[in-house]
């Protein structure tokens, strides 16, 4: 299992113990990206942080063709 896939388990996880807890789902996907930030800022630069989650806004689209894709 690939670091990407574990992730994925794990926010699943995280999310049926938010619907156990009778939490906003919405609201818990927030906090939990509010702290993976604060997190990350440890080990990472502002700078860099913020390129990555602007990289990741940029590309929210599943249905737009970027050109870096193309053959």
């Amino acid at each position: 299992m690939g670091v990407h896939q574990w992730a994925r388990q794990a926010i699943e996880q995280i999310l049926q113990d938010v619907e156990a807890q009778d939490f906003d789902q919405a609201m818990a996907l927030r906090a939990m990206l509010s702290a993976v930030v604060e997190r990350s800022r440890v080990g990472r630069s502002a700078a860099d942080l913020a390129a990555e989650l602007q990289f990741l806004a940029d590309n929210l689209d599943d249905e737009r063709d970027y050109s870096f894709m193309r053959p």
